[in-house]
């Protein structure tokens, strides 16, 4: 395929503060042309990528109001998907088309169903990357409201859009892809790809792991699905042994308060940091012994999808202990790159944190085995360039077919 191949990369919000990592497959691209195009910008800095914003700022009236007026109705797919685009001014859509892209790719489920009018419009097929919770969560969490009123159709609406002949899906993870093939997705239309982390930016650094203080680091939002309570309640009872032994958290999120209190209550020797840029996410990682991930699945059936920080700690050298559903089975070695634990086992986190903390050998062994993994399996580049290779495959299938 030509590098001139322009693909268009849908995202509503261009980006959210947690979502580097499509910035970072953005940036990835060899030998396609990637444009972001979304509604309105986020907070994530995008000042190096090709930005076109069809943002409701361009004319559109707000949903509530359509409603009221009878110009919208639940049960319709496109009329529900296209609302942030149907109004846009005409000229940001023929600007695009002038583009000549040849595919349209929309990051998460939730998202897809929005960008598909603009597919159509634009007369390209569309690739779908889920990334878990618009794929894991129960569809009757969804048609019950709990997601908006807006949203009580998004199952029917993705399910709509898989039987369209022109849309593919990319999962994330052999667990993702699982579990869109239960939500009713055809197996042949969904292929996993791995994004990868860039190995160039997250590679050992800092003291040997037997050298350094005993830290336990975690990464990620303070909400329901990432665990953290099980990690101060296991902090609880290794520092009981390990008397010296801290808890870095970075990250910020509604449950912080009710975190802060618990680690309170326990005693537990613990620094929340709030939510950190890269730069400072990597100092910690380089200071830090071993890495946490407690995730769990909660009640509406939300898990992790496949995290990147358990990608970044591993390249970095540090010994993971994680119980995220993707993470654990194909984004470790377990007993190589760190150990998995059963989701909300605490007395078994305490152990292998409690081991990593003491045992000089034993992380080290671990600490050593991460990078290569990682790089062997994970590195963005070769992660890319798998994607860009199913772009060929998929235009080139649609082209034949036409």
């Amino acid at each position: 395929m030509s590098p001139e191949n322009v693909i268009l990369i849908y995202r509503r919000q261009i980006l959210a503060l947690s979502e580097t990592f499509i910035r970072e497959q953005v940036l990835a691209y060899q030998r396609w042309r990637p444009i972001l195009v979304g509604h309105e910008l986020g907070p994530l800095p995008v000042d190096d990528l090709d930005v076109r914003l069809l943002g409701p700022q361009q004319g559109g009236l707000p949903i509530r109001i359509l409603r009221k007026l009878g110009l919208m109705r639940r049960d319709d797919i496109t009329t529900i998907a296209q609302s942030p685009l149907r109004f846009a001014r005409r000229h940001a859509v023929r600007q695009l088309k002038q583009e000549h892209a040849a595919l349209l790719h929309a990051h998460f489920g939730v998202d897809a169903v929005m960008a598909w009018p603009l597919a159509k419009e634009l007369g390209l097929p569309m690739v779908v990357t889920l990334h878990g919770y618009d794929i894991r969560i129960h569809r009757e969490w969804w048609e019950q409201g709990h997601g908006g009123d807006m949203m009580r159709g998004y199952p029917a609406q993705l399910l709509a859009l898989a039987n369209q002949q022109n849309v593919h899906f990319v999962a994330v993870s052999d667990s993702i892809r699982e579990r869109a093939v239960q939500f009713g997705i055809p197996a042949e239309r969904i292929w996993t790809r791995y994004i990868g982390i860039d190995t160039r930016k997250f590679a050992p650094g800092g003291l040997p792991i037997s050298k350094r203080e005993r830290r336990v680091l975690f990464v990620g939002r303070l909400v329901e699905v990432k665990g953290c309570r099980y990690l101060i309640e296991a902090m609880a009872r290794v520092q009981k042994s390990v008397r010296d032994a801290l808890l870095i958290i970075l990250g910020d999120g509604p449950l912080r308060p009710e975190l802060e209190a618990q680690a309170r209550r326990l005693s537990v020797n613990v620094q929340f940091r709030g939510a950190q840029p890269s730069g400072e996410v990597k100092r910690e990682l380089d200071l830090a012994r071993v890495f946490c991930l407690p995730s769990i699945t909660t009640a509406k059936g939300e898990s992790e999808g496949f995290p990147t920080v358990l990608q970044e700690a591993q390249a970095a050298g540090l010994p993971v202990v994680t119980s995220a559903s993707s993470g654990a089975h194909e984004g470790m070695e377990d007993g190589g790159t760190g150990f998995a634990f059963a989701e909300g086992d605490v007395a078994t986190l305490a152990e292998r944190l409690t081991d990593l903390l003491t045992d000089d050998e034993l992380a080290g062994r671990v600490a050593s085995r991460a990078p290569s993994f990682i790089a062997e399996h994970f590195d963005i580049r070769s992660c890319t360039e798998s994607l860009e290779l199913l772009y060929d495959d998929l235009v080139m299938g649609w082209t034949c077919g036409a």
